[in-house]
């Protein structure tokens, strides 16, 4: 398994940005074989990494970690998204796309078994 971020960049505060994860494979549909879970995580520089969004492989989300932010997926094209709404500078981070072992939300790390490289997230005025 394979996924790649992008979507990442320098923002002012206030902006937006939308990351995208592509997976290889078909790993992102919603039947009972391969529906698992994916989430994106954050770390800051000299902070533990932490969970920010996850969703199941039928849709179902929990984006309470971060309400200004909004995760999704579209099965069909293997991408999974994170919609970032008025940015603070406090969302400064290298942000990453994650696969579960499970199809049940979960937003313990070790869960995960599949990493991006991570997408960097700049915001600064």
């Amino acid at each position: 398994v394979q996924l790649v971020e992008s979507g990442g960049g320098s923002v002012q505060p206030g902006g937006s940005l939308r990351l995208s994860c592509v997976a290889s494979g078909d790993i992102l549909s919603g039947d009972t074989t391969s529906g698992h879970a994916m989430a994106w995580f954050r770390q800051a520089l000299g902070k533990e990494r932490e969970i920010v969004a996850t969703i199941t492989g039928i849709g179902n989300y929990d984006q309470s970690f971060e309400s200004r932010f909004t995760i999704s997926r579209d099965n069909a094209k293997n991408t999974l998204y994170l919609q970032m709404n008025n940015l603070k500078p406090e969302d400064t981070a290298v942000y990453y796309c994650a696969l579960s072992t499970q199809m049940a939300l979960t937003a313990d790390p070790y869960d995960y078994d599949a990493w991006g490289q991570g997408t960097q997230v700049t915001v600064s005025s």
